[in-house]
């Protein structure tokens, strides 16, 4: 018998970083995410076999597990194992119930691995879903962060998330901007690692910053409720200076479109995956732009954003 779990992919539109500490933010479920296949196999050996596959359909990881202890018994990649062993492992004490006898495990995701939509965390959901665990407990057993992503991964439209006291609050918000047709998502092709960013965050100061986490708060309600385009990137700006100043680097437009027309949105874990960009140019125009900034990856928000 099978089982099929899907999860959504993410953006993060506000609050980065300071959502760590409190701040409410602005979270976007995408329409591309990765589905787990669960099949009972019978082997010569009872093992937990794993396959993950790309989004051409090609496996890029494969493992065999133990499945009583989750020792892995050989790999395509040693620290890709060793991360979904601890996985397995939290999982597992979480769910003591849980039942991984003659189990074949295939992940499959609908994006590429480095466009940064939500590889891990989408992953944490999917085996949190199998296992009957909850995914936020999980994720913080695991790869830690604000959990944000788990809260996209099953969401069916924008999400506001915070931490309050620690735990997860997440409520549907019903951000559709009547202005979405001026909304792109470009490519930066500059892989970034989260927690890399949350470090800095954190060596930068990222305690104790009460106005700055009532700022971000504050910014995040107000581009939730935008209703045109002119207060929409208003508050772009202030937000992009806010976290500028926050980590001590310079804004993704400075750095890289400052003589671009629109405002551009770093979005996530600063200077690397998907930066948003707003253009009230033809698309056709506002995509040669970026095209010719080496930028071929060029996505309306419509076609994105579920």
């Amino acid at each position: 018998m099978n089982q099929t779990f899907h999860a959504h992919g993410k953006l993060l539109l506000t609050g980065e970083y300071f959502v760590l500490d409190g701040a409410l933010a602005l979270a976007l479920p995408v329409k591309l995410g990765q589905s787990l296949t669960v099949s009972t196999k019978v082997y010569p050996k009872n093992e937990l076999r794993w396959q993950s596959l790309d989004h051409t359909g090609t496996c890029w990881f494969e493992a065999v597990f133990l499945p009583k202890t989750f020792e892995c018994r050989h790999s395509s990649d040693e620290v890709v194992a060793d991360r979904l062993q601890k996985i397995f492992a939290q999982a597992k004490v979480l769910n003591p119930e849980l039942t991984t006898n003659y189990l074949e495990l295939t992940t499959a995701l609908s994006f590429p691995r480095e466009w940064g939509l939500g590889t891990s965390s989408t992953l944490v959901y999917l085996i949190a879903k199998w296992a009957q665990v909850d995914a936020f407990e999980l994720q913080f057993r695991t790869f830690g962060g604000s959990g944000y992503d788990i809260a996209c991964a099953g969401a069916e439209g924008p999400v506001l998330y915070r931490l309050e006291n620690g735990r997860p609050a997440v409520e549907r918000c019903s951000f559709k901007p009547a202005f979405s047709q001026h909304l792109y998502f470009v490519y930066l092709g500059k892989k970034q690692d989260s927690r890399e960013g949350i470090a800095r965050y954190r060596r930068q100061g990222g305690t104790g910053r009460q106005a700055d986490i009532a700022n971000a708060t504050a910014l995040t309600r107000r581009m939730a409720t935008s209703g045109n385009l002119a207060d929409f990137e208003k508050v772009v700006r202030e937000h992009e200076n806010l976290i500028s100043q926050a980590l001590d680097i310079k804004r993704a437009k400075s750095l890289y479109f400052s003589d671009f027309w629109g405002e551009i949105k770093s979005l996530g874990a600063w200077g690397g995956d998907f930066v948003l960009a707003t253009s009230e140019q033809p698309e056709d125009e506002t995509r040669r732009y970026f095209n010719e900034k080496g930028h071929s990856v060029f996505l309306p928000y419509d076609e994105l954003v579920l």
